[in-house]
């Protein structure tokens, strides 16, 4: 049947034929844009089917896409439940990613005729917007800022309601209750609420502890030693320079936005303390302001932790399950779409707009995973139940291997794609095949194959029809076969009417399309019934689902076998054409081969999925607390015993240290910076070294290495945030500026430095932008409540659970974090701390109003502040080592190709030969391929840094360079693919090892031109140099190693017949002449036939042949005696599997080059470089 016939809701059609819905589209409704626009972005556009408006036209819409998809006969496939073997029908259900329709849209009043038209619109526009924000406030975004603005007004009251201000004491700053819950908002998990609540108490248990040391050193060196500049001395370089220069290290060390969050908590406190308070400056110890900061704390932080209980609490646990559910079921979504589009041969299945819909759900679904699993872990931890956290997290890990095996399962189709286009532009295959094959027809030929390319132009078309014969109807069930064999007829039509490479492909499909589209059914149901019910419930996973999955795999392994032994038997029978035509029609079996291989690694990950989830259901039936992480002493070890060294547990490759996710790259590597410090000394060092030199030479490294240690990224961040606090401080300690200081509250100016200082330049300006803008709406709402309300308790704090709402809906639903928090930062020390004034509170703020305040003195002092603290931050970011983006993100570009060039020089099919544990056969240290992995995410975020830094040169081309980690994205895929290939091969027969041998001089040429290449195009991003045109092709090697397979499988070929006709010529001899006179042919048998046997499986089909390989290809060794190996056709699967990766990253190369071409340019013979 047609799979592809899908009605547009997805339903599963129950007959045989095409089922299609035909719609006519409604007629567009047209509105205002700005009104259109807000309401599709402040509400989801599903929120507008809860209403449904009369429309005077309501019509349907038409089919989706155009059928182009080839008939396949219906194969064996197993009902995972049951493990049935069944040849009933089924439709792959396609996932609807498309929006609500156009009777959601908003009615324009203009389009009414009459006076009831335009009302009748107007009330069915207030119905929908009604509605809309009813979803959205029932949405988990609209949850979170409703959560969000309550904890706000609720932490206001530590201002506005007398009780709670007179907890907090006589003291002002009360307003830093209301900020900490902006900061520590309770829009989050419960696994992230406790992350939090313990990231706050560090934070201010850190600032009071810097306050406390501050206010001792005041009065032991001011007081008591009566040096008072010597104590402002030493707290300005010590406490104010080293304090806040710790909290800049931790924050560029961790790179966690918590973190970050806590740390300008923590600076808050200890500014407040060391700056504003009067306890340091005149040397006696006071614990209130420690008190109220503890009090502030504990306040703020119950607050929140109460109103994400009691408000819609949202558990990590539930949402990680949550998230494993919807992540399998777009994996499974994904498979079905990806298997459509190769079966289909339709290419613009990959380009759909509802592939790319799925692909982005499908990357953001695994995103959120991630992110659930890390916050679940602390609810996991808490309730003592870490051992299921364990097992959920190696089902996470098992999601992310299926995500890698998709990625693979995709870049082998666009392998098969792009292979096809190249050949079929070329012409040299069309007159030669063309003379060489007729396309007629047998009539008895079941199948009917296409009789002229299906090819124009250089666009790759969908593949034409292959009908079903009326003997192999879909409704047929048959339990017995697995597969079905094709008449011998249709065989040998089949060899005589391949006239192009296309050919093959739909040969290919029409053998094993049935069995992939069954397995590929088989693991899209299980993947589409995720077992994931509430946390602590039992996984509700069939024990039956890994068995069907084991014997879909059967099934698919015997029929792959068979296709592609038919295939290449097929290619074979036409050895009349030219090599490069043949070479043509190998290599897109070859890529057969290889997507079918993928699909098997994907059914492998499959069946590792499915132990994870056998695990966690056992783990999660036990239902034991332990909580064996407070048990702290017995994770200190004292002493560990010795290892015992087992040369047999020694990997070929040693493990890679795993990179943290937020780890940011660190550019040039340690080991080429050692070469370099180290390499002058080396050469210099004479023979006999005499005592002198020895110690200039160390003393020379030990002084290079402490100055290395120093430029450090962490460490030379913290040195410049500690510097420029310092001096930014200084105006505090000082007593002619003290009072400037003090009036123009530039305190905020020293904590908007803090929190302007980022990482890199581009970084810095970004936030200082966010926070400067922020800070001017802050205090223009300031000013609009004051005047409305006079500073009258109820409306203030009225109006400013409403400027919290706007704010928490710019942070939560917007994603605009800064911004937000800047927003209502700015209206805290304005708005509450003018009220604060109000009530009396010890300050000396006389010149803003005391009792009276003067609103627009508030304001204008802490704008001003803000923006004196900002251009301070960027000054220090752009003068005092500055940390360029665009100059990390290319150095990193650069190290990243270094490696990859390294890791294939390695050799990704050297290593079975070296290695005899197939086990661990890989080219590829473990865990490298995660850690270039989340360098090249890094290097995202750098880039996205770099589009912020404004040069001379002029603005950074993201574009390109986006272009350019597109192409590595998909090198790294390409790698990961090739890695698979090796690790689930197993240990090599001696066909492998023989043709390996026999291709090892290609292959080693090969990695180094591509490790050549990579190096090539490392050095021109680092320098900004231009390419020329010299640089190697790797093609071209490629095609060599092509030509020495082809070869290879020619003697092979030709041996194997020899054998076989020499084979029936010894039987000859030992039957009657009647038997013999039945294959006459074979007795024209040369009698120089050398003894070559064959070998046969049960039905009589030869599946490979001895060949006499020389002592040099052997992988015995020694001997003079030329020594006999069986190869056989899945032999040349491994060599053909590596080729088209390497094809696949040839041709990533050359985008690369290209891209750099644009930007540096290229130098031709002409151009005069020495000047």
């Amino acid at each position: 049947m047609n799979d592809a016939n899908v009605a547009s809701d997805g339903a599963v059609s129950n007959t045989g034929g095409a089922a299609t819905t035909s719609t006519v589209p409604k007629s567009p409704r047209r509105v205002k844009p700005s009104l259109r626009s807000f309401c599709h972005r402040a509400f989801p556009r599903r929120a507008f089917s809860l209403l449904e408006c009369a429309r005077p036209n309501v019509v349907a819409t038409a089919n989706e896409m155009v059928q182009n998809r080839q008939k396949l006969r219906n194969g064996t496939w197993i009902v995972p439940r049951t493990g049935e073997r069944t040849r009933r029908q089924f439709t792959w259900r396609r996932p609807s990613f498309e929006g609500s329709g156009d009777e959601d849209d908003l009615h324009a009043l203009s389009e009414g005729e009459t006076l009831r038209e335009k009302l009748q619109n107007l009330w069915c526009n207030i119905k929908i917007i009604v509605a809309s924000i009813w979803a959205w406030l029932n949405s988990p975004k609209g949850r979170g800022t409703v959560k969000c603005s309550i904890a706000y007004l609720a932490a206001s009251m530590g201002t506005f309601y007398k009780p709670a201000a007179q907890f907090l004491g006589d003291m002002d700053g009360k307003h830093i209750v209301a900020t900490i819950t902006v900061y520590f908002h309770p829009a989050r998990t419960l696994g992230s609420q406790v992350e939090a609540v313990a990231i706050a108490v560090v934070a201010v248990c850190y600032a009071m502890f810097i306050g406390t040391l501050s206010m001792g050193t005041s009065v032991l060196i001011g007081s008591i030693w009566d040096q008072v500049e010597l104590s402002y001395a030493v707290i300005l370089i010590v406490f104010v320079g080293g304090g806040l220069g710790f909290l800049g290290w931790v924050k560029q060390k961790l790179n966690n936005p918590l973190v970050s969050v806590g740390v300008s908590i923590a600076s808050i406190g200890i500014i407040t303390i060391l700056t504003k308070e009067n306890s340091v400056h005149t040397g006696v110890f006071s614990n209130n302001k420690i008190i109220q900061s503890l009090k502030m704390l504990m306040l703020a932080t119950i607050i929140s932790t109460v109103v994400n209980i009691l408000f819609w609490p949202v558990s990590a646990r539930h949402a990680l399950r949550q998230s494993m559910r919807t992540s399998s079921t777009t994996l499974g979504d994904m498979l079905t779409m990806i298997s459509h589009g190769f079966l289909s041969g339709n290419e613009a299945e990959f380009t759909s707009k509802r592939f790319t819909k799925a692909s982005s759900a499908y990357t953001s679904g695994l995103t959120q995973l991630n992110k659930n699993a890390r916050e679940s872990k602390y609810e996991y931890y808490l309730i003592g139940m870490e051992q299921i956290y364990k097992h959920d997290k190696a089902v996470v890990k098992s999601m992310e291997s299926l995500a890698q095996a998709l990625g693979g399962l995709r870049s082998a189709a666009n392998t098969q794609f792009e292979l096809l286009k190249e050949i079929s532009n070329t012409v040299d295959w069309k007159s030669s095949s063309a003379a060489t094959f007729s396309p007629k027809a047998s009539p008895r030929s079941s199948y009917s194959f296409p009789s002229s390319p299906r090819y124009s132009g250089n666009r790759f078309g969908s593949l034409s029809a292959i009908d079903e014969a009326p003997d192999e109807r879909s409704d047929r069930e048959d339990l017995a076969s697995p597969t079905e064999e094709a008449p011998p007829e249709a065989l040998s039509r089949s060899t005589s009417s391949l006239r192009t490479p296309s050919d093959i492909f739909e040969l290919f499909i029409m053998r094993l399309g049935p069995s992939m589209k069954s397995l590929v059914h088989t693991m899209a149901e299980i993947l589409k019934e995720p077992p994931f019910n509430a946390p602590g419930a039992p996984v509700a996973i069939p024990d039956q689902f890994k068995e069907s999955l084991s014997e879909a795999i059967s099934l698919y392994n015997q029929a792959r076998a068979t296709a592609l032994e038919e295939l290449y038997k097929t290619i074979e029978f036409g050895r009349t054409r030219p090599e490069t035509v043949q070479a043509d029609f190998e290599e897109v079996a070859a890529a057969c081969g290889h997507f079918s291989f993928s699909l098997l690694s994907f059914a492998d990950e499959m069946q590792k999925y499915l132990d994870a989830l056998d695990d966690l259901k056992y783990s999660t039936a036990q239902k034991k607390r332990t909580w064996k992480w407070l048990m702290f002493w017995k994770l200190i070890k004292l002493r560990s015993k010795p290892k015992v060294e087992d040369p047999e547990q020694h990997s070929l490759l040693q493990p890679v240290r795993r990179m943290r996710q937020s780890k940011l790259p660190r550019g040039i590597p340690d080991t080429m910076r050692k070469q370099r410090d180290s390499y002058a000394w080396e050469i210099a060092r004479p023979g006999a070294e005499s005592w002198m030199n020895k110690v200039v030479r160390k003393l020379s490294q030990d002084l290079l290495k402490f100055f290395r240690f120093l430029a450090r990224d962490d460490i030379r961040f913290g040195l410049k945030v500690g510097i420029g606090a310092a001096l930014y401080a200084m105006f505090a300690f000082i007593p002619q500026t003290r009072p400037t200081y003090t009036h123009w509250r530039c305190e905020w100016g020293l904590l908007s430095f803090m929190i302007v200082c980022s990482v890199t330049v581009g970084a810095s300006n970004a936030t200082g932008l966010s926070r400067f803008l922020g800070t001017i709406v802050g205090a223009f709402f300031v000013l609009v409540n004051w005047f409305i309300t006079d500073g009258e308790v109820i409306g203030l704090a009225f109006l400013g659970w409403l400027v919290s709402f706007l704010a928490f809906y710019i942070m939560i639903d917007r994603g605009n974090a800064p911004f937000a928090r800047f927003i209502l930062l700015s209206y805290n020390v304005s708005s509450l701390y003018a009220y604060s004034l109000t009530q009396k509170v010890e300050d000396d703020d006389d010149d803003e109003g005391g009792v009276n305040p003067v609103i627009t003195e508030i304001a204008f002092h802490r704008v001003v502040a803000v923006s004196i603290g900002v251009v301070w931050g960027l000054v220090i970011c752009r003068l005092i080592w500055p940390m360029s983006a665009r100059r990390k993100f290319k150095e990193g570009l650069a190290v990243l190709y270094l490696q990859m060039g390294l890791v294939w020089k390695r050799g990704p099919l050297a290593v079975l030969l070296r290695s005899d544990d197939p086990t661990a056969a890989s080219y590829m240290k473990i865990g490298e391929q995660a850690a270039m992995q989340r360098y090249a995410a890094q290097l995202q975020t750098l880039r996205a840094a770099a589009g912020n830094e404004y040069e001379l040169r002029g603005p950074f081309p993201s574009d390109a360079y986006g272009r350019v980690m597109a192409s590595t994205q998909r090198l790294l895929d390409a790698f990961h693919a090739m890695s698979l290939v090796t690790q689930k091969h197993g240990r090599l027969s001696p066909g492998e090892r023989a043709l390996l041998r026999r291709t090892a001089a290609e292959r080693a040429q090969l990695c180094a031109r591509i490790c050549h290449v990579f190096q090539v195009l490392a050095s021109s991003v680092m320098l900004e140099y231009p390419l020329t045109d010299a640089i190697p092709s790797v093609m071209a090697i490629r095609d060599k190693l092509l030509g020495q397979i082809f070869q290879f499988r020619k003697e092979h070929s030709s041996h194997g017949d020899v054998a076989e006709q020499h084979q029936h010529q010894q039987q000859q001899d030992h039957r009657p002449v009647s038997a013999a006179s039945e294959d006459g042919a074979d007795a024209l048998l040369p009698p120089s036939t050398p003894p070559n046997t064959i070998t046969r499986n049960a039905n009589g089909k030869r599946v490979g042949s001895k060949v006499a390989v020389p002592p040099k290809l052997r992988s015995g060794g020694g001997g003079n005696e030329d020594e006999e190996v069986t190869v056989e056709e899945t032999d040349y699967a491994l060599l053909y599997a590596y080729a088209l990766v390497t094809g696949q990253v040839a041709e990533e190369l050359k985008v690369v080059e290209r891209e750099i071409e644009g930007l540096f340019g290229r130098l031709d013979e002409d151009a005069l470089l020495l000047q």
